[in-house]
């Protein structure tokens, strides 16, 4: 009898057998890495806690705080309102930082600011720097009246006669008009009228960029940011 015969027999049937589940446990690893790569962690959010924040009062911020920060849009509106974004009443709520001093930053997932894109450190001099240019550009009352009233109304906001539908990048920093770049601004306590505390920051930054002590991009980043923080951001 050839023994070496039948003994290769069994000996090639068991190498086959650990191949083949070797070659289907590496099939399983190779099936499974992909998978973790296609399918990243996702955490959860607990209703109650999406139903609470959904419905919040915008708590007083500390000062200096802004939300997470958005791209500022680029938009050429002269003498006219821009509808450039679609928000649904009470989707925007303004940050309290002080509301004695009436420091109040917007919300920057629905007005993150625009900015003229004809603008430029270029033209600066002939421009938003010479004498009666905002008037040019600047839309009429009976067309920002009836924005500011849909504003008020997506930020939560009760019609008051202090509140003012303000620029958040100004006109005199090459703002735009577009519904990005306005927003219904609550003032002070004890207020008469619309003239409010972001209006010297305004008028600071403008004076720095027609001296050139800072760039028009530099200022207009600096109060889409955080208007209150905005002069001393660019250490003026």
């Amino acid at each position: 009898m050839n023994f070496r015969k039948h003994l290769t027999l069994p000996a090639a049937f068991l190498f086959a057998t650990l191949a083949l589940t070797g070659c289907q446990q590496g099939t399983h690893s190779a099936a499974e890495a992909v998978t973790k790569a296609v399918s990243p962690a996702v955490s959860p959010v607990a209703p109650a806690a999406a139903s609470q924040a959904a419905s919040s009062v915008p708590a007083a911020a500390p000062a200096g705080t802004s939300a997470a920060a958005t791209d500022v849009k680029s938009v050429h509106s002269p003498g006219l309102v821009a509808i450039d974004e679609q928000l649904a009443a009470g989707q925007c709520s303004a940050k309290t930082v002080d509301a004695a001093t009436g420091e109040y930053l917007p919300d920057p997932t629905c007005t993150p600011g625009s900015t003229d894109p004809a603008i430029t450190e270029d033209n600066i001099d002939s421009t938003i720097c010479k004498s009666g240019y905002t008037a040019t550009v600047r839309p009429p009352a009976s067309d920002t009246d009836k924005v500011k009233a849909e504003s008020l109304r997506e930020y939560g906001l009760s019609p008051a006669k202090t509140t003012e539908y303000d620029h958040l990048i100004s006109l005199e920093l090459a703002g735009s008009n577009s519904v990005s770049n306005l927003w219904p601004e609550p003032n002070k306590a004890g207020a008469t009228g619309t003239t409010n505390p972001k209006d010297a920051v305004e008028n600071t930054l403008h004076k720095a960029v027609c001296s050139h002590q800072v760039t028009l991009v530099a200022a207009q980043k600096a109060i889409a940011h955080n208007w209150i923080t905005a002069v001393k951001d660019l250490g003026l």
